[in-house]
């Protein structure tokens, strides 16, 4: 057995939790659907260890997302990779480029892809906003969000009629 494979089997599910929720395309939407089915997490474990996962990046993203685009747009595939990320970002960050740190909070509650707290860190960057406001605002995106996907995954709330 590969040696990946054996460290993912071997891993608890509430760190397997936190793990997916700090990745930047599952984040919480990914990471709570998996503690409730295959990880066997009650909800409110499953809440807190998927919030606490996908928080960890965002200081950070904050930060120092201004410093390293700048040092890899040095080479080709980094610059292609930021034009692309920023200008999706301006794109579907209207929200948050009209309503500043509301918008931010709204953009990163709203479950979808192309949101959450990764690409709003992005938002937050290219719209300016203020460090002392970006934090809360995140913050309080991704209870909202962890609220919404706990609750649609335990069927409570539904989507489209489904």
């Amino acid at each position: 057995m590969y040696p990946l494979f054996a460290f993912i089997r071997d891993v608890s599910p509430r760190l397997m939790t936190f793990l997916i929720a700090m990745l930047p395309i599952s984040e919480l939407r990914g990471a709570i659907p998996y503690a409730l089915a295959a990880g066997g997490l009650k909800w409110p474990e499953a809440y807190l260890f998927a919030v606490l996962g996908n928080f960890l990046p965002v200081i950070p993203l904050l930060l120092f997302l201004e410093r390293i685009s700048n040092w890899l747009r040095r080479y080709p595939m980094g610059d292609r990779f930021f034009t692309w990320l920023f200008k999706r970002t301006r794109r579907k960050g209207k929200l948050v480029e009209r309503f500043e740190a509301l918008g931010l909070v709204l953009f990163v509650a709203i479950p979808l892809p192309v949101t959450g707290a990764w690409t709003g860190c992005a938002a937050a960057f290219l719209f300016k906003i203020p460090l002392k406001l970006s934090i809360p605002a995140v913050a309080g995106g991704i209870l909202i969000a962890g609220c919404v996907v706990t609750l649609a995954s335990m069927g409570v709330i539904s989507f489209w009629g489904i």
